[in-house]
């Protein structure tokens, strides 16, 4: 194929208030049926083949059974009446489908090892998945609960800690990262090199990499760094970015007898590429050639990218073909790369015939091969040609939250929110769970199309979820509710909201 050319315990749960509650008056006078509407609208359920396919998977019928329940409060009950047995595979694979829910994924995680028969013996995926979601909503006190429950039942490890303290250097807490690293004992888990690593990284990765520097050089007594170590604070101050300091670091790394691997060469391509320097990160796959260490594909996967940034479209086409004939085979983030790269330059036929060449390779394009078109079509205001390589990606490839945010976000945009509604439903008849930009931005077009009745349907279903609204979406929308001197409905969700904004750090 040629590329070139044209071509805290659960949550004290808010009563919940009917159509016929006083505090919904301002539905009910003015769109009680767009209300009918749209929570019919938002009940999931599927068809054809794929409800014969649910039928016989416990995992997606549970799935939809949560998904479709509208009041929290009840999902219990309707998990007893399902008369399911779950087993431990299952909860697994039900945990992993409601990461972006984290209030949902705890009740269903409590109900199953709950049950009246026994209960299910959750894996430690099990509650590694229902840790790192109850972190992402910053339900903090509920996910030290769990990391309790995981000690009581001896299953608490080193990873269960490097997720903490991911998590909450995400958010931007350090102090909370760091404390997680010095209560581990308390846990009767002893901090090793792997767990200071995961701690250095954490810091590193939320761009505290001074941080990680300074609890580096307290600690270094402690542990004897490897080349991990070093690797971490590489790309640390690469990603800062600060190359004198990179350069400091990789002396001292070489000074304490520590030799740079292939995952230190890749940082600092990775580095090199990124502050724009893709000539010396070329020397650098050079020397380490030279030293009997052969590239990997991640290397030229940064090498394609940054080319393709650069607009540079022959010498990204050239470094793929190179690697080729290194007999380097190209997995799908290379690929990814390459499609990137003819996106840039706006030349989609070459980039489907890099998925076409994918496929002949026996690799199936992701959705980010995908997402990578759709969000360039976007950009340059290919709305129609969007909508068909979306509507030819969900027949090949399941989408993905970034996929279903942007074909949202573009339609209420241009001013079509019956088309971003269309999505809407079929991502919900699909059983998949809206992440948090989702709900937000098709909150924000429905609250600029003047729906506020059904802004606030949705806002209620996401809080009812365990989804935490961005302060600017319930802005605008309180706004729009007080304009329109609806104060009871506002606050009736500010309730609701009520149970995710608490925030206890600590267990």
């Amino acid at each position: 194929v040629k590329y070139g050319g044209s071509a805290r315990a659960p949550p004290q749960q808010c009563q919940r208030v009917e159509v016929g509650d006083s505090r919904m008056a301002g539905f009910r006078l003015t769109g009680l049926e767009a209300r009918k509407v749209f929570v019919r609208m938002l009940s999931s359920g599927t068809g054809g083949s794929d409800a014969a396919v649910d039928a016989f998977d416990p995992a997606k019928r549970l799935c939809k059974l949560i998904i479709s329940c509208r009041q929290a409060s009840g999902l219990e009950i309707e998990l007893d009446h399902s008369d399911l047995r779950v087993t431990p595979d299952v909860a697994e694979r039900v945990l992993e489908r409601l990461d972006n829910a984290g209030m949902l994924a705890y009740r269903f995680f409590e109900w199953a090892r709950k049950q009246r028969r026994g209960g299910c013996a959750h894996t430690v995926r099990s509650f590694h998945t229902v840790v790192a979601s109850l972190a992402k909503i910053r339900q903090y006190q509920l996910m030290w609960d769990v990391v309790a429950i995981m000690r009581r039942q001896g299953v608490v490890n080193v990873e269960t800690f490097g997720i903490i303290m991911r998590k909450y250097a995400r958010a931007q807490k350090v102090d909370e990262a760091v404390y997680t690293f010095n209560v581990m004992e308390k846990y009767g888990v002893v901090p090793n090199l792997a767990a200071f690593n995961s701690l250095l990284c954490a810091l590193c990765k939320s761009k505290n990499v001074r941080k990680a520097q300074e609890i580096f050089e307290q600690m270094n007594g402690r542990f004897s760094p490897d080349a991990k170590t070093y690797s971490i604070l590489l790309e640390g101050w690469g990603r800062a970015p600060n190359l004198p300091k990179m350069r400091e670091v990789y002396s001292e790394m070489l000074e304490a007898g520590c030799q740079p691997d292939i995952v230190t060469y890749g940082i600092m391509v990775d580095s090199l590429c990124k502050t724009g320097r893709v000539e010396e990160a070329v020397f650098v796959v050079q020397d380490m050639s030279s030293r009997g260490c052969q590239p990997t594909t991640f290397i030229y996967s940064v090498l394609v990218h940054t080319y393709g940034v650069e607009m540079r479209i022959e010498d990204a086409v050239a470094t793929f073909l190179d690697m080729q004939k290194d007999g380097i085979v190209p997995d799908v983030v290379v690929y990814n790369a390459l499609v990137t790269a003819f996106c840039k330059v706006k030349k989609f036929d070459n980039a489907f015939r890099v998925m076409d060449d994918m496929e002949g390779h026996g690799i199936t394009p992701n959705s980010r091969t995908w997402n990578i078109i759709l969000n360039k079509m976007i950009s340059l205001g290919k709305d129609e040609e969007a909508y068909r390589v979306f509507r030819r990606m969900i027949k090949r490839c399941q989408p993905d939250s970034d996929t279903y945010t942007m074909m949202i976000k573009m339609f209420c945009e241009n001013d079509r929110l019956e088309m971003a509604l269309k999505v809407w439903k079929y991502m919900r008849l699909k059983q998949f769970l809206p992440s948090m930009h989702t709900f937000s931005v098709l909150i924000n077009g429905l609250c600029d199309k003047g729906e506020v009745s059904q802004a606030c349907v949705l806002l209620e279903d996401m809080i009812e979820k365990g989804i935490r609204p961005p302060g600017s979406t319930f802005g605008k929308l309180r706004q729009l509710l007080l304009k329109e001197g609806r104060k009871d409905v506002l606050e009736f969700l500010v309730d609701k909201m009520k149970i995710l904004i608490q925030e206890p750090l600590f267990d």
